[in-house]
């Protein structure tokens, strides 16, 4: 199968890309900006929710060793997927719940993998996540890459991205790069 690309938006693009990056098989994460009608936008504008993008991640990973299924698992359970434009003290819709399709394949497994999850009744309230098709993806400036690892200390990312990591530690273990 090889290399694929998934790209979802949970909130903060600096907690969805940190979890990715921990993730075994996966070779590159991006952060950037999707979902809306300005090309080229910049972080300031997408905060002001100028743009109608949502802060987003592009996931480049290898499909025989990870699967997109996993990536869907892995990302329903680091966010809130039934917060409507919003994911902790992040308001707006730049912080929405979306899966951005790449092909006609990863809708049918974002939909079924969201009919499976309502099914299930994993939550008390409905999902509101987008699944929509990716149209554009406009990676972030370079400050907003690699953010977490560049910024342990920073107090958001001890607050928030910490225990989306901790969580991710507890139930993908046997997915996790090795130390």
């Amino acid at each position: 199968m090889g290399e694929s690309v998934a790209t979802v938006a949970g909130g903060c693009f600096w907690c969805i890309e940190a979890v990715f990056e921990e993730l075994d098989g996966v070779t590159d994460v991006t952060s950037g900006y999707c979902g809306g009608h300005v090309e080229e936008p910049t972080y300031e504008e997408v905060c002001r929710g100028e743009t109608g993008h949502a802060e987003a991640v592009q996931v480049t990973y290898d499909a025989d060793e990870l699967s997109y299924p996993k990536i869907l698992e892995v990302f329903f359970t680091v966010h809130d997927p039934t917060t409507l434009n919003r994911q902790g003290p992040d308001v707006g819709s730049q912080y929405r719940s979306a899966v951005f399709y790449h092909d006609e394949r990863q809708r049918e497994l974002a939909e079924a993998f969201v009919a499976d999850l309502e099914a299930s009744g994993a939550y008390d309230d409905p999902i509101v996540t987008e699944i929509e098709p990716l149209e554009a993806f406009y990676g972030a400036e370079k400050e907003h890459q690699d953010y977490y690892e560049n910024n342990p200390e920073n107090r958001y990312c001890t607050v928030m991205i910490e225990p989306k990591l901790a969580k991710l530690r507890e139930r993908f273990e046997a997915q996790l790069r090795a130390p």
